[in-house]
C-alpha cells in the first residue's frame, strides 16, 4: 500500500506505463500526480483516460497546462500546434474529459502522510488555512457553470501579492498562478512570473518560493511539479520537485513516499 508521486506527465503515457510498472504499482497503491497531464508529449488523450478511468486510485491536481486544454475547451483560448493537443480535441469523449478534469482540486492534503501537494507551489504569504480555502474557492469555481468566466480572465500576472482583501477575478488569478504558475518571489513574498532559470542563473533579488520563509508547519511535506529546470535538485529536505521534463527529452519521475526511493523512467524518444 505504497503512494507513488509522479510528476509532470505531459502526455508522456508510454513513458508513463513503464514508469509504473518498474515502481510496481498495484491496485492496492495510491498515485499522486502533480499535475500537467497534457500538452506537448505524444499522448494526451492516452494519458487522460488513463487518469480518469483509474481515479478511484489517484490523487490528483490540476496544473498550467491543464487550466490552459481547460481554457480551449471553453473557447476562450486557442490550441497552438506545440500544444500537441488534436487528437485529444478531436476526441468523441472530449466533453465526458474535460467536465471531468475541471472538477479536480488544485491540492491535496493528507493528514496522515503529513503530505501536501500542488502544482507549482505555495505562496510564501499563505498558511495553512489560507491555502486550503483558496484552493477550494477556485475549485468551486471551476466545477461550476460559470467555469469559463474565469478561464476567459485568467491569464495575465498581477496581482502578484496575496492579499485577505483580494476579491472576484482578481483573487482567483491570484490563486491559480500561485498554484500553478510560480518559481520565483521576490523577497517580500511577491511573485515573478518571468523568470524560469535554475537558481544559481536567476537574478539575486529572485528567490525560489521554496527558500523563503514558509507559514506552513514543518511537520508537513510537500511535493510539486511545474519546475523542469530545477531537474529534482535544489529544494529543502521535506520539499519534493518532481518535474524532471520527461516532454523535454528528460525523464519521468516517481517518489514512493513511504521509503523515499525513487524511480525514473528517460523519454523513449531520447537517444543513448
Amino acid at each position: 500500500m505504497a503512494n507513488l508521486i509522479i510528476g509532470d506527465i505531459h502526455g508522456c503515457y508510454d513513458e508513463l506505463m513503464r514508469l509504473l510498472e518498474k515502481a510496481s504499482f498495484s491496485s492496492s497503491d495510491t498515485l499522486w500526480l502533480t499535475g500537467d497531464l497534457v500538452a506537448r508529449g505524444p499522448k494526451s488523450l492516452e494519458v487522460i483516460r488513463f487518469v480518469k478511468h483509474n481515479s478511484a486510485q489517484i490523487r490528483l491536481v490540476l496544473g498550467n497546462h491543464d487550466l490552459h486544454l481547460l481554457s480551449i475547451y471553453a473557447n476562450v483560448s486557442l490550441s497552438k500546434k506545440k500544444d500537441n493537443l488534436d487528437e485529444l480535441i478531436r476526441a468523441e469523449d472530449f466533453d465526458e474529459l474535460m467536465n471531468w478534469l475541471r472538477k479536480q482540486p488544485l491540492i491535496q492534503i493528507d493528514e496522515k502522510l503529513k503530505l501536501i501537494m500542488t502544482h507549482a507551489g505555495i505562496s510564501p504569504q499563505w498558511d495553512l488555512e489560507t491555502l486550503k480555502k483558496c484552493a477550494l474557492d477556485l475549485h468551486v469555481v471551476l466545477s461550476s457553470d460559470s467555469y469559463p468566466l474565469f478561464l476567459d480572465k485568467m491569464y495575465g500576472n498581477f496581482p502578484d501579492e496575496w492579499s485577505a482583501e483580494l476579491q472576484g477575478l482578481d483573487r482567483l488569478r491570484y490563486i491559480a498562478n500561485a498554484l500553478t504558475r510560480m518559481r520565483y518571489c521576490y523577497e517580500d513574498g511577491r511573485l515573478d512570473f518571468y523568470c524560469k532559470n535554475q537558481p544559481d542563473e536567476a537574478p539575486s533579488k529572485l528567490k525560489p518560493w521554496f527558500t523563503l520563509p514558509s507559514k506552513i508547519p514543518p511537520e508537513y511535506s510537500i511535493a510539486f511539479g511545474h519546475w523542469a529546470a530545477l531537474n529534482g535538485k535544489g529544494t529543502p529536505e521535506n520539499i519534493y520537485a518532481l518535474d524532471t521534463g520527461c516532454c523535454w527529452g528528460g525523464k519521468l519521475t516517481c517518489l514512493r513516499f513511504e521509503d523515499k526511493k525513487y524511480f525514473k523512467k528517460k523519454n523513449m524518444e531520447t537517444k543513448s
